[in-house]
């Protein structure tokens, strides 16, 4: 027998010329970045708020506040590897992930099988266990201005009650 659980995340990043664009690990080339204390990697960080979630261990603020020099420029690659840790603390295992980025550009779909290596490498999972999706604002608001980039993740984890 085991016992699952859902998470959901989600994550929301200002874009600013000029700054490197991090998202699933991949540095994207595009002439803006998401602006945030660590690399800023929104899919990332929604994946570890959905994991946190299910979890019930708060959220990637509580964990890794920006308050905190040692998350300062930080690989977000690391966050997730640090929250698969507290996971694992109390007896979770990751089932699947399910992620999707919310931007106008650039397009990600070249880039979604390193980013699926690079979270699955990190999760200690499966690639097929992982889903990456993306979509556009269709130019409205501040994702469709290129304001903004957003991700929304859910995932699954279950633990063993034998």
């Amino acid at each position: 027998m085991s016992k699952i659980r859902v998470g959901f995340g989600f994550d929301v990043h200002q874009l600013k010329t000029g700054h490197p664009f991090v998202l699933g690990g991949v540095n994207l080339e595009h002439h803006s970045g998401a602006f945030g204390h660590s690399d800023a990697d929104v899919l990332l960080h929604a994946i570890c708020d959905a994991l946190l979630g299910a979890a019930n261990l708060r959220d990637i603020g509580f964990h890794f506040s920006n308050k905190d020099d040692r998350w300062k420029g930080i690989s977000s690659l690391i966050l997730l590897e640090q929250v698969i840790a507290l996971l694992a603390e109390k007896g979770w295992s990751v089932g699947n992930i399910d992620a999707m980025v919310c931007l106008e550009e650039p397009k990600i779909n070249p880039h979604v099988p390193e980013m699926k290596t690079n979270i699955a490498r990190s999760a200690g999972i499966d690639k097929d266990d992982i889903s990456i999706k993306a979509t556009t604002n269709e130019k409205l608001g501040f994702i469709g201005r290129q304001e903004g980039v957003v991700a929304y993740a859910v995932c699954l984890i279950e633990k063993s009650l034998l």
